[in-house]
């Protein structure tokens, strides 16, 4: 991996079936260290939500909420593929940016708040994919970026996260990389998986 890049954290929650069936974002390779690897992806979209609550509860809601918007729950009440992954990640404590309209952790103790979010089918641009009816919904562009991965296989609760979390910023120091924001966990497979 190049020394001194620049790079997201991304935790990668997989079993050893894939989603032949659901589209992910676009991206190229650049490096592999052991169970890292460093990424270049492509821009895309999200339909995301923020939930406050603890790491679980938060995934649950979020990704409720989330189905529904692909289910129907838009305007013009379209159904939207699911894609692959499903991302979770934590806003910091204080942080009150809000998100811009537009399927991918620092701080998940207590009842903090966490953004869920799906990748949407690259087949829509900001001026045609559904709109939610759901204000908590909304939909953002995701600039092309380089990231830092690592993926495993198992549930994607809390302390299995805190643990990859620790294994992918090990990688990314052994290779000088400085992170450019918080870890996400990306699930690619279902809830029932």
């Amino acid at each position: 991996m190049a020394a001194t890049a620049r790079c997201l954290l991304l935790l990668l929650l997989t079993t050893a079936r894939a989603l032949a069936a659901s589209e992910e974002p676009s991206y190229r390779v650049l490096a592999r260290d052991g169970a890292c690897e460093l990424r270049e992806y492509a821009p895309y979209l999200v339909a995301e939500t923020t939930v406050t609550g603890e790491f679980g509860a938060a995934g649950d809601i979020g990704f409720g909420r989330l189905f529904a918007y692909i289910t129907g729950a838009n305007r013009p009440a379209e159904d939207i593929a699911m894609t692959a992954p499903v991302m979770q990640q934590a806003r910091p404590a204080g942080d009150g940016e809000a998100i811009a309209m537009t399927v991918p952790v620092t701080d998940t103790r207590g009842d903090g708040a966490h953004t869920v979010a799906f990748v949407v089918p690259s087949r829509y641009t900001q001026a045609t994919v559904p709109q939610p009816t759901d204000p908590t919904v909304t939909i953002r562009a995701v600039p092309g970026s380089r990231v830092a991965s690592v993926r495993f296989s198992g549930y994607g609760n809390e302390a299995v996260y805190r643990e990859q979390e620790a294994v992918l910023r090990a990688c990314i120091a052994r290779q000088a990389l400085t992170p450019d924001g918080p870890a996400r966990l990306a699930r690619y497979d279902s809830p029932f998986v």
